[in-house]
């Protein structure tokens, strides 16, 4: 039974290499790049502007309240 797991596991191995080597020098490689760096830099400029959201409207409730007093 377990040397059954190993030659499993080994495979397993052997075709994630397989499928990463496809994945980097297959057709169509070059666009599978460049949409990650695409959906990259589209998740950095969300977070960005989440935060500078949060900030301006932090700021905003502060500044309302001190004036209020």
């Amino acid at each position: 039974m377990e040397f059954n797991e190993k030659i499993k596991a080994e495979l397993e191995g052997r075709i994630k290499q397989l499928e990463d080597l496809i994945a980097k020098k297959g057709i169509g490689s070059k666009q599978l790049n460049k949409v990650r760096n695409t959906q990259r830099n589209v998740n950095l400029a969300v977070i960005v502007g989440s935060v500078i959201t949060v900030a301006g409207i932090t700021m905003w409730a502060i500044s309302s309240s001190s004036k209020k007093d």
